[in-house]
């Protein structure tokens, strides 16, 4: 029986571990095709797996990184045949979403994203810094095998970096957030949520196809889904932008246009961290309040019994 009972557990394991390589390898596949090439270098500017990876590890713990893995020898196979210098490649795209799910886990992290802490945690903790691991390594061996010069280290690191950080900023809350996703039962809110996708498809379209200076009329529509539907209604949009935003600047259109590579690289990926950090330390911040407003409300319903309560028996004992 006990026998049975870890083999149940191990084939669970195992099977888990080939659902989340799987994941990766194929949201890999489509981060590849929007792919740029920084000195000879191939990057992303929004590498997906490393969200899908953050958020697997975040729901199944540390069981799941032989997946994260197997997902990047198998994503790094998409590009070249495998060198055995690419196991660094492989130890770096896995031990950085491990570290950012050990500090999120320190930090007492809630998946529920319900708090402000939370989304600076998930921002700092889970994104931009150990996403340093990942790219150094990546483009230490990449120098160190001769494939990339040593002046090149700093523009594909810079780009490696950002793609894999956007990956956890924009494709992680996005993840967290699936199973709360429901439309709403009120008609007229249902009504308003079918609007903000629409408004946000076409407004990022617009915005990032137009010549015009435009970006900037993506952020009503962000503050719009953050204060009215929280992160549920935010990281959709948010993600709409980045991915429109991402083909737009690889297809060299709208403001991307006539623009040098650094150029290109540099305004997007200031547009999708703007992006990201509205919509995720918004919706934290209107969640938590919201929750500290209903709570406040919950005590004074309370008190409100106890007082209802009291005052018969006040009336009762009557003047002394």
């Amino acid at each position: 029986m006990v026998r049975t009972v870890e083999w149940r557990r191990l084939s669970g394991d195992l099977l888990w571990i080939l659902a989340v390589a799987v994941a990766y390898y194929a949201t890999g596949r489509v981060g590849l095709l929007l792919r740029v090439v920084v000195e000879g270098a191939v990057v992303t500017p929004l590498w997906p797996p490393t969200g899908i990876a953050l958020a697997c590890l975040l729901w199944l713990g540390l069981r799941v990184w032989p997946g994260i893995a197997l997902g990047t020898y198998l994503s790094i196979q998409q590009i070249s045949s495998f060198q055995p210098v690419d196991i660094g490649i492989v130890a770096g795209n896995t031990l950085a979403p491990v570290c950012a799910y050990l500090m999120l886990r320190r930090f007492g992290f809630r998946t529920e994203l319900d708090r402000l802490r939370d989304g600076l945690a998930l921002v700092f903790l889970g994104g931009l810094l150990p996403m340093l691991i990942s790219a150094s390594t990546g483009t230490a061996m990449l120098v160190a095998t001769g494939d990339l010069p040593p002046d090149g280290f700093w523009p594909v690191w810079s780009a490696w970096w950002a793609g894999d950080a956007m990956g956890v900023l924009v494709l992680t809350p996005v993840l967290l957030v699936l199973h709360r996703i429901r439309f709403p039962t009120d008609p007229y809110r249902t009504a308003e949520a079918l609007a903000l996708l629409v408004a946000a498809g076409l407004v990022a379209l617009v915005a990032t196809r137009s010549s015009l200076s435009l970006l900037f009329l993506v952020f009503p529509l962000l503050i719009w889904a953050a204060v009215r539907f929280q992160l549920v209604g935010s990281a959709p949009c948010a993600l709409i932008v980045s991915v429109l935003a991402i083909t737009a600047a690889t297809d060299h259109a709208g403001p991307f246009a006539h623009r040098s590579l650094f150029e290109v690289m540099v305004n997007l990926q200031a547009l999708n961290g703007s992006a990201a950090l509205t919509a995720l330390l918004l919706s934290a911040l209107v969640t938590e309040q919201n929750n500290f407003c209903t709570q406040i409300q919950q005590v004074c319903e309370e008190l409100a019994d106890v007082v209802e309560r009291l005052a018969p028996a006040e009336r009762d004992q009557g003047p002394m």
